[in-house]
């Protein structure tokens, strides 16, 4: 019976779910969202904030601030809360109400930048903010997800070994890329393993981590406007890009057989299987990173308006499919007024 006194110190590191029934392709998903923060960024935060107390960067006045979408910003808050820290987390318009009401519940105060820059998008200009107020104000200390090497040395040391423990002969591994943290760090970490492992990363269309031209993204986590300075290419073996629309179908699919994930696992999920539907996959064994759980997308990626709003009447199969199934049960009667 685990027993704890600090938040952070409790995150869920064996469980995994078997997605044959669902996808018809033997994939087992991580599940790395059963923690107090809901997601994996927790141990990224974790290792970020106790390196800084190390080397005497962080102390008690100082004031954290973070550029993030969302899942970063609430596993800071977390932490922040836990051990006393003052934390501004630096979004935009995009994050989640769900997350920005959960750090602002935990104490941090919470910046939305509402325009963004032509070069660099939405991210640019939360760097940037970033940027001047640390100039500010030498009390800020920035830990800066996106250049940490902490960020990839979390999952080097507890994400990828959890792994390798439970699946020694693993073939494929599928992670998804934002900052690149938890990429970086699993590639780094099965390219000393004893057996070859194939790192497939997955990306959102429109996302310029990997090249190409940016384009719209209306669901936080994965992707980035800006190249991510964590990334080296030579660990990844290949890249799939994901198209949102593909991602509201396999987080909608996966909601229908009773499991609520994130938009981040819905991506991750959609790129892994569609790539072992064109490889010979059947003898393969392979892992995808599940990085959070559904409950904080209530109100965008499960909320029939937002997105028939951005991606037309027809996205959804699955919510056609759910009213056909209750066609012949007629209407609860309406209450009897008092």
């Amino acid at each position: 019976m685990p027993v704890i006194s600090a938040p952070y110190a409790f995150n869920e590191e064996d469980l995994y779910v078997d997605l044959r029934s669902i996808f018809g392709h033997s994939l087992f998903l991580k599940c790395e969202g059963f923690n107090f923060a809901g997601s994996i960024k927790l141990k990224a935060a974790t290792e970020m904030v106790e390196d800084a107390e190390r080397d005497g960067i962080l102390t008690p006045e100082s004031i954290l601030v973070e550029s993030s979408s969302g899942n970063l910003g609430v596993a800071l808050s977390v932490i922040a809360a836990s051990k006393g820290y003052r934390f501004l987390c630096v979004t935009d318009s995009r994050v989640n109400l769900s997350n920005r009401m959960m750090m602002e519940a935990l104490g941090s105060r919470v910046h939305v930048i509402a325009e963004q820059e032509a070069v660099g998008g939405f991210l640019g200009a939360r760097l940037d903010y970033v940027r001047a107020l640390c100039a500010s104000d030498d009390r800020y200390v920035w830990l800066s997800q996106y250049t940490n090497p902490s960020n990839w040395k979390a999952h080097y040391r507890r994400t990828a070994p959890e792994i390798a423990c439970q699946f020694p002969r693993l073939d494929v591994l599928f992670v998804g890329a934002g900052t690149t943290g938890t990429l970086m760090g699993c590639a780094r970490y099965f390219r000393r393993w004893h057996r070859r492992v194939r790192i497939i990363a997955v990306d959102s269309v429109g996302s310029v981590s990997f090249g190409g031209s940016p384009g719209r993204r209306m669901i936080p986590g994965l992707g980035t406007s800006v190249r991510p300075p964590l990334l080296d290419e030579s660990y990844v073996d290949e890249v799939i890009r994901v198209e949102e629309a593909e991602t509201l179908r396999a987080c909608h699919r996966l909601a229908r057989r009773g499991f609520l994930f994130g938009g981040s696992t819905g991506t991750v999920i959609s790129g892994a299987t569609d790539w072992m539907a064109r490889h010979d996959a059947r003898e393969l064994t392979a892992v995808a990173i599940g990085p959070d759980l559904g409950e904080r997308y209530l109100n965008t990626i499960y909320q029939t308006d937002w997105v028939r709003d951005l991606y037309g009447e027809d996205v959804l199969d699955s919510d056609k499919e759910a009213a056909d199934s209750w066609a012949d049960v007629p209407s609860p009667p309406s209450p009897a007024p008092p």
